[in-house]
C-alpha cells in the first residue's frame, strides 16, 4: 500500500454539526495511515483545534438566500476556482464532502477534475448541497436508513454507516448506571442562536423549579456577553450553575450531567445518544428545510428524546421537569431505549468501504 495514493481531502465548514464529524474522520484516517487534508470556511475555524490538524486550507463558499442572491454566485465561483487549483496541488485519491454549503466548492471542482468523492449526511433530511452533488458522487454515507430526500434511482449509492462522532466517546466514555435522578444535573447546549433563546427563557424556568424545591444544578453553554447576567440570575435565586462558552472538552460536561436540553442538530443528538444521556430537544425553527424538526421527531419516535417546540418552551418545559422530578422512570425509559443503539463500528465500517471502493483492484 506504500506506493498508492493515500491523500484524502475532507471538505467541510459552517457549523459544528459539519465540522466535528469531519475532524473526527481526519483524526481516524490519519491514525490508520492516510494523508489527510481538511478544508473549511472561516466560520468553521472556531470549532477546530488547529494544533491537531496538519493540513488545513480555508476555502470560503457561500449559501444562497434572498439577501445575497446576486453576490453568492460570484463567491461560489471564486471558491470553486480556488478549490480547483488546490485539488491540482494535493492530487487526492478521493474526497469526503461532509455536507453544507462549505463543502460544495471542493466537490464541484472534483467533478470538473473527475476526482471521485463520497458524501456524508447525518440529518434525517438530505441537505441541499448534498442533493445537488449526489448525481455525481461515488457514494453517499448516511447515518440513518430512514433518511428522506434521496431519489430511488440513487439508492444504489447509499450506504448506512451510522454517525461519525468523537472516538473518545465511542471508545472511552462510560455512561452512568443506575442514576437516581434525585438531583437534576441539566446540561444546556446550543450555538449562538440557541444560546440567545435559551438564555432568555430557561433561567426563569430553572428558578421556578428551585422555588418548587426541585433539586437542580445547571451547566449552561452561553455567549460570553451573557455570562454576567445569567450568573447574577442564578446566584440571586440559589440555583447552582456552571456557565461556559464553546469548549473542546464538552465531554467533561456530559460526564457531570444526567439530562440535556439541546437543539436538534444531528451531530449533537448523535453524541448524546451514544453517551446514553436523556435528551429534551428543542428544534431550531429557522433550520434549513426544517431539518432539525425532522431530526427531533425521529429521536422521539425511537424513544431517545422528548421534544418541545420553541413556541411551547414557557408553557411545557417547567411541567415536564416537574413530572421528571416526581417520576424518574421518564428518564430511565429514555436511557433504556438509547442502550439499544450504538455507533461503535462507524469507523471500522468507513475503513472497509473506502478500502473496497478505492484500494482493491
Amino acid at each position: 500500500m506504500d506506493k498508492i495514493n493515500k491523500n484524502i481531502i475532507i471538505a467541510t465548514g459552517g457549523t459544528g454539526g459539519h465540522i466535528l464529524p469531519a475532524v473526527s474522520l481526519v483524526n481516524y484516517l490519519n491514525k490508520i495511515g492516510f494523508n489527510l487534508f481538511l478544508t473549511t470556511d472561516r466560520r468553521g475555524l472556531k470549532f477546530i483545534d488547529t494544533s491537531g490538524i496538519n493540513n488545513l486550507k480555508i476555502i470560503n463558499g457561500s449559501s444562497i438566500n434572498k439577501k445575497n442572491i446576486f453576490i453568492a454566485p460570484l463567491l461560489i465561483f471564486v471558491a470553486v476556482l480556488k478549490s480547483f487549483f488546490y485539488l491540482l496541488k494535493v492530487k487526492p485519491k478521493f474526497i469526503f464532502g461532509m455536507g453544507g454549503y462549505a463543502s460544495f466548492p471542493v466537490c464541484a471542482a472534483a467533478i470538473i477534475l473527475k476526482i471521485p468523492f463520497i458524501l456524508y449526511e447525518n440529518n434525517l433530511q438530505l441537505g441541499k448541497a448534498n442533493r445537488i452533488l449526489l448525481p455525481f458522487a461515488k457514494k453517499i454515507f448516511i447515518s440513518y436508513k430512514e433518511i428522506i430526500g434521496i431519489k430511488d434511482k440513487y439508492s444504489n449509492k447509499t450506504d448506512v454507516i451510522g454517525n461519525i462522532i468523537r472516538e473518545q466517546i465511542l471508545d472511552n466514555y462510560n455512561p452512568k448506571e443506575n442514576d437516581s435522578f434525585n438531583t437534576l444535573k441539566i446540561l444546556v447546549l446550543g450555538g449562538s442562536q440557541a444560546a440567545k433563546i435559551f438564555a432568555e427563557f430557561l433561567p426563569k424556568i430553572f428558578v421556578k423549579c428551585k422555588k418548587e424545591n426541585i433539586d437542580i444544578k445547571i451547566f449552561q453553554q452561553c455567549l460570553p456577553n451573557q455570562v454576567a447576567n445569567l450568573k447574577k440570575i442564578y446566584e440571586e435565586n440559589n440555583v447552582k450553575c456552571e456557565l461556559f462558552s464553546f469548549t473542546f472538552n464538552i465531554i467533561k460536561f456530559y460526564e457531570m450531567s444526567n439530562l440535556v436540553i439541546t437543539r436538534s442538530g444531528s451531530s449533537a443528538l448523535a453524541e448524546l445518544l451514544n453517551c446514553k444521556l436523556p435528551i429534551i430537544t428543542i428544534p431550531l425553527k429557522s433550520s434549513a428545510e426544517n431539518h432539525q424538526l425532522k431530526n427531533a421527531k425521529y429521536f422521539v419516535s425511537k424513544g431517545y428524546a422528548i421534544m418541545i417546540e420553541e413556541n411551547d418552551i414557557e408553557n411545557e418545559l417547567f411541567q415536564l421537569l416537574k413530572s421528571i422530578n416526581k417520576n424518574n422512570e421518564i428518564l430511565n425509559t429514555l436511557k433504556e431505549n438509547q442502550t439499544k443503539y450504538s455507533d461503535k463500528r462507524v469507523f471500522v465500517s468507513i475503513k472497509e468501504k473506502i478500502t473496497k471502493l478505492f484500494y482493491e483492484n
